[in-house]
C-alpha cells in the first residue's frame, strides 16, 4: 500500500514529524522531497556539525561517527564539571542523515537550524513501534503520539532549542516559498507554535573546535547502528535501485562447507563480496514493490531464510516448517510482551537459539551483521564503538556452536577441514561395493533405541497402573500428585498400584519425515556385524548428493527400524509382502511388527499409525506404544539423524578426518 508522507504545515513550512534511526522514517523523508519538490530543507541538527556533517553525508553508504567532547554537569563531589564525549552516526536508515543526502544530491540549500547545547540531559522514552507506520500511515501514527505525551512536560532545554529552530525558520520563511523541514516528533508540535510568536536569536555555541570524523570500524556495526546491519544493507540496495535478481548467478549450495567456506560464500571461487552482494540483491527484491516501503516484516522473513540456507550449508540440516512457525510465533510473543510489534536484533537471535539450535543462530547472527559497505581501512581514522559507548545498558547472548567431532581438536583445524586436491579426487574412493557404516554412529543410534525401549517401558507402566484411595494397603506407595489435588475437597490419601507388564520391547521404528515427497529416495535393510549391533532397515537422502570424504557419503534419514537380536531381518524393501504398505513409513512398522520377538514395538513418529495398524498389530500378538516425536529433545534428533555410507571397512581408518 502506499504511504504518504504527513507534513505538518505552518506558513511556507511542511514539518515532517520523525522518529530518528529508524528505516520507515527515513523511507518517508526521501519521499516528502519527491512529492514536495520544496526549495530548500531544514534539519534538526545545529550549525557547528554541519562541515563534519556534511563529509560524512558524502560518504555513505559507509556509516561515519561524528564525536565531539561536551562540558557536563558537575560531578556528586562538588569538583568541576569533567567532559563528556557525544557520538553521532551517520547511517542511510536515519531519516535526517537521507534528507541531507538527497539534498546534496539534487543541490538543494540544507540548512541546520537547532541549537547546539552543552549541558542537554540525557532523555529515554518509551516511542511506538514505528512499523506500525507500514500499517496506519504517519498521520495516524502521529496523532496517537501527540494524545499520549499531551501531559508530559518539556524539559527547559528542549524549550530553547524548539524557540531556536522557530526562530531560524522565520528567517527562512522570507527567502524560500516551500521549506521542508525534518524534525524530531517530541518536538515538531512546539516549533509550530512558535513560528507563529515573534522570537529572538537562540542562545547557543556558535563553533565547535573539537568535532572529529572517523569511520565505523565492521566489527562495532552489529552493536551501535541505529537499525541492525542487514536492514540497512537492504534499505541502502533498494535505494540505489532494484537488481535484476534473475541475470545474476546465485552462490552454490553444497551441505558440505563448514564455517570458513560459509563465510567466503560456499565454494572458493565466489568471493565472500559476491556472494553477500548477491543474498542483499535477492532479499531486497522480495520486501516490496519497486518505490514502495521496505516491510520490516519481510526482511525479517528473508534473514530467517537466508539464514536457514546457509544453516544447511553449514550442518546438512533443513530448518523444518514447524521450527520456522515455532520462531516467528515466538518472537511475535517475545515483541509483544516488550510493547512492540516486531521483535528487535536480541529477540530474534533469542528465537534463533531456542527454536533451532546455537548454529543456526550464528548463521543469523553473522547474516544479521553483514554491511558489505564498511570496511576496515578507509581515508579516515576507524573507530571501533560499543554499545555501552551510546546506550549505557545493553545486552547480551551467547552462541556455542556444535563443532565437529574429535576431542582436542582446535578451530585451525575445524576450519581448515580436508578438502578435494582435484575435482572428482574423493569420486576414486568409491572402487569397493561393500557398504558399512561408522561405528561411533552405531553407538549412537544403538544407545538412542535402548533408551527409547526403556521410555516406551515407562510409558506403558504409567499406563497400567492405577490409582485408588487409601484403605487397607499402601499398595506401591502414596501418591502426592493425585493426594494433594483432591486435598481440598476430598481430605483422603490416594495409593498407587503398578499392575505387571507382560513382554518387553522389541523393534523401534523412528519416523523423522514420512517423505509424501520422496526427497528420502535411497532405502537400504543391512545387518548387525555382531550380537551387539541391531539389524536395520531405513531410508534416507540419496548418497550422491553429498560427498564428504574419497569412498565417504552423508546421508540424513527420512526413518528407521531397529530390529534385535541381529541376523533376522531380511530385505523389507524387497519383500513382496510389504508393497501394499501406503508409505515408507507404514511399510517399516508393518516388518517392526512382524520381526519383533517382543510383544511391543515403539513407534516414534510426528503422528500416530493408522487405525489399522492396531488390528494388525492385534493379529500378530503385538502392541504399538507410540511416543510423539515433539516430546524427545530436538538436538538429540539432529545428532542420530545423520549417518555416513563408508564404501568399504578400509574407509573406517580415514573416516575421521573427514565426518564431523
Amino acid at each position: 500500500m502506499p504511504h504518504n508522507p504527513h507534513l505538518e504545515t505552518f506558513g511556507p513550512v511542511h514539518a515532517l514529524p520523525i522518529l530518528h534511526y529508524r528505516m520507515e522514517f527515513a523511507h518517508l523523508a526521501r519521499q516528502a522531497v519527491q512529492q514536495l519538490q520544496p526549495d530548500c530543507i531544514a534539519i534538526e541538527l545545529p550549525p557547528t556539525l554541519e562541515g563534519r556533517f556534511l563529509q560524512a553525508i558524502r560518504r555513505l553508504p559507509q556509516v561515519s561517527v561524528l564525536s565531539y567532547s561536551t562540558r557536563s554537569r558537575a560531578s556528586s563531589q562538588g569538583a568541576s564539571s569533567v567532559p563528556d564525549t557525544i557520538y553521532l552516526l551517520v547511517e542511510p536508515a536515519d531519516p535526517l542523515c537521507e534528507a541531507a543526502r538527497y539534498a546534496l544530491d539534487q543541490d538543494l540549500p540544507l540548512h541546520f537550524i537547532d541549537v547546539d547545547l552543552d549541558d542537554y540531559p540525557p532523555v529515554r522514552e518509551f516511542l511506538p513501534d514505528s512499523y506500525a507506520i507500514q500499517r496506519i500511515g504517519l498521520a495516524a501514527y502521529y496523532r496517537e503520539y501527540l494524545a499520549a505525551r499531551q501531559d508530559a512536560e518539556p524539559h527547559r532545554e528542549d524549550i530553547r532549542r524548539e524557540r531556536g529552530m522557530a526562530f531560524r525558520l522565520q528567517q527562512l520563511a522570507g527567502r524560500f516559498g516551500r521549506i521542508l523541514f525534518v524534525c524530531g516528533m517530541a518536538h515538531t508540535q512546539r516549533v509550530k507554535e512558535f513560528f507563529g510568536q515573534p522570537q529572538s536569536e537562540p542562545l547557543g555555541r556558535v563553533r565547535r573546535d573539537n568535532v572529529r570524523l572517523a569511520s565505523l570500524h565492521p566489527d562495532s556495526c552489529s552493536e551501535v547502528m541505529g537499525e541492525f546491519p542487514f536492514l540497512s544493507a537492504i534499505y541502502e540496495r533498494r535505494r540505489q535501485g532494484l537488481p535484476e535478481v534473475a541475470d545474476r548467478p546465485a552462490p552454490s549450495l553444497r551441505r558440505r562447507f563448514n564455517a570458513l567456506e560459509l563465510i567466503r560464500g560456499g565454494r572458493q571461487s565466489i568471493p565472500e563480496h559476491e556472494a553477500l552482494a548477491v543474498a542483499i540483491d535477492d532479499s531486497a527484491s522480495h520486501v516490496g514493490h519497486r518505490g514502495e516501503m521496505p516491510d520490516r516484516q519481510r526482511i525479517h522473513l528473508r534473514l530467517f531464510e537466508q539464514a536457514a540456507r546457509h544453516y544447511r550449508q553449514e550442518t546438512g540440516e533443513r530448518v523444518h516448517h514447524w521450527q520456522k512457525r515455532t520462531f516467528f510465533r515466538f518472537t511475535r510473543n517475545y515483541a509483544a510482551l516488550s510493547g512492540l510489534l516486531l521483535p528487535d536484533l536480541f529477540q530474534l537471535l533469542a528465537a534463533a537459539r531456542g527454536c533451532v539450535d546455537d548454529n543456526f543462530a550464528y548463521a543469523f547472527w553473522r547474516l544479521a551483521c553483514c554491511y558489505p559497505w564498511q570496511k576496515e581501512e578507509a581515508e579516515i581514522p576507524v573507530m571501533r564503538l560499543r554499545a555501552e559507548d551510546l546506550y549505557g545498558q545493553t545486552r547480551q547472548i551467547r552462541f556455542r556452536p556444535r563443532k565437529p567431532s574429535g576431542k582436542g581438536l582446535g578451530d585451525l583445524r575445524f576450519l581448515n577441514r580436508k578438502r578435494e586436491k582435484r575435482p572428482g579426487e574423493w569420486l576414486e574412493g568409491f572402487d569397493d561395493a561393500s557398504v558399512c557404516s561408522w561405528p561411533p554412529e552405531d553407538l549412537v543410534i544403538e544407545n538412542y533405541g535402548n533408551f527409547l525401549k526403556q521410555k516406551g517401558l515407562r510409558q506403558l507402566s504409567e499406563e497400567f497402573t492405577r490409582i485408588e484411595p487409601f484403605s487397607t494397603s499402601l499398595l506401591d506407595g502414596i501418591d502426592l500428585r493425585e493426594t494433594i489435588r483432591n486435598l481440598p475437597h476430598d481430605g483422603r490419601v490416594y495409593v498407587r498400584e503398578r499392575l505387571r507388564i507382560k513382554g518387553g520391547v522389541g523393534c523401534v521404528v523412528v519416523i523423522f519425515d514420512e517423505d509424501r515427497r520422496n526427497r528420502y529416495p535411497f532405502a537400504m535393510t543391512w545387518l548387525g556385524e555382531h550380537e551387539q549391533e541391531s539389524d536395520m532397515a531405513f531410508y534416507a537422502t540419496d548418497p550422491g548428493e553429498n560427498i564428504s570424504g574419497p569412498g565417504i557419503c552423508r546421508c540424513e534419514y527420512g526413518g528407521l527400524l531397529l530390529s534385535y537380536p541381529p541376523r533376522r531381518l531380511g530385505d523389507v524393501w524387497g519383500d513382496p509382502a510389504y508393497r501394499g504398505c501406503g508409505s515408507k513409513a507404514e511399510q517399516l512398522l508393518t516388518a517392526a511388527l512382524e520381526y519383533s520377538t517382543e510383544q511391543h514395538v515403539v513407534y516414534v513418529a510426528a503422528r500416530p499409525p493408522r487405525s489399522i495398524f492396531k488390528r494388525i498389530a492385534a493379529r500378530l500378538g503385538r502392541k504399538i506404544v507410540f511416543i510423539p516425536l515433539g516430546s524427545l529433545t530436538p538436538p538429540t534428533l539432529k545428532r542420530i539423524r545423520v549417518m555416513h555410507l563408508l564404501y568399504g571397512h578400509d574407509k573406517r581408518k580415514i573416516a575421521k578426518d573427514y565426518i564431523w
